[in-house]
């Protein structure tokens, strides 16, 4: 089992006891910063974005397990010895997670990138440019990981749009305008369509590979940052809100929801009677700091920030709550 941690190191660990096989030391972990972020005050303070709480998730591939990493490098190491084939720097925090096909290296990183390189050099084949937003850094960087499908790169951004990229060549093929709200959910592809979920405003949808255009959309009511998955037609993500949702991808519609413990008592009363945030109660000032108790406040619903995954026949989610639940 491979996986990376805050303190900056990222291990192998044997799956069956629980032993460390190797430990590798990065040049630190961060999140990505900048001045006046988001438009918070005092702008000539530096920032760290607290609304980039993902790592990077590892892919083994071909004896080799890849990951990036907060000192802004896409690393790959041997699985067995954790020794360093090669590493890749980037100008910005890479959080995205790797995905690889045909020999090549898909992600994407915070300085408005996304790159291809040789798996097995490191060499890079491509780059593709996102927006660019260097006054708020608001709507700058790559916190989607891409999904590759038939020799296409799909992949979401804060520039607020959604990207679909040759994978051979780094050519845009279209890309989808969110108006605004961050895309850091990554696609999931099924059945000719690309599903994300979005940010403020809050929705959920299907957008079609081959047009760009929108299938269906939901309204989610509540920040989505919950990649979602896809078994037997069905999208099961996330929400801030506490909730787990399962829509029928072929009809678009709602099937059933699940709240998280922590999120069935709103102690601080930031959810308002329609189900969507109490944004005054939630964000109090343009303060850095207060922008950080946003955060802490929502959380405080048990929110699913993660990805759930599907196994025979169960939907396993982790929440801010503390617990791992385990759904029919």
């Amino acid at each position: 089992m491979y996986f990376g941690s805050y303190d900056g190191s990222f291990y192998a660990v044997d799956a069956a006891s629980g032993n460390l096989k190797w430990k590798f030391d990065t040049a630190g972990e961060k999140q990505f910063e900048a001045k006046g972020l988001h438009g918070s005050l005092p702008r000539a303070q530096t920032m760290p974005d607290p609304w980039d709480f993902f790592l990077s998730s590892p892919v083994v591939n071909g004896g080799l397990v890849y990951f990036g990493s907060g000192d802004s490098n896409l690393y790959a190491l041997d699985c067995k010895t954790g020794l360093l084939k090669w590493k890749f720097a980037t100008q910005g925090v890479v959080h995205s997670s790797p995905a690889i096909v045909g020999g090549v290296v898909y992600f994407g990183s915070w300085d408005s990138y996304l790159y291809a390189l040789d798996a097995a050099t490191g060499q890079m084949k491509w780059e593709f440019k996102t927006g660019e937003d260097w006054t708020n850094f608001n709507h700058v960087g790559i916190q989607s990981s891409p999904a590759v499908v038939d020799g296409v790169v799909y992949f979401g951004c804060r520039d607020a749009h959604l990207y679909a990229v040759d994978a051979g060549t780094g050519k845009e093929k279209w890309n989808f305008d969110a108006h605004g709200t961050w895309i850091n959910t990554s696609p999931a592809v099924y059945d000719g369509a690309a599903y994300v979920g979005l940010s403020i405003p809050s929705y959920f949808g299907g957008v079609d590979i081959k047009t760009g255009q929108v299938r269906f959309h939901l309204d989610a009511r509540f920040l989505v940052f919950s990649s979602p998955a896809l078994a037997g037609g069905i999208a099961y993500f996330g929400s801030f809100n506490g909730k787990l949702y399962a829509v029928d991808v072929k009809t678009g519609q709602f099937l059933w929801e699940f709240q998280t413990q922590a999120g069935r008592k709103d102690a601080l009363g930031i959810v308002g009677p329609d189900g969507r945030p109490d944004f005054p109660k939630i964000f109090r000032s343009k303060f850095y700091e207060d922008m950080c108790a946003a955060v802490d406040k929502l959380f405080s619903l048990g929110s699913i920030v993660s990805s759930p995954t599907v196994d025979g026949g169960v939907v396993y989610v982790g929440s801010t709550d503390g617990n791992l639940y385990a759904l029919e």
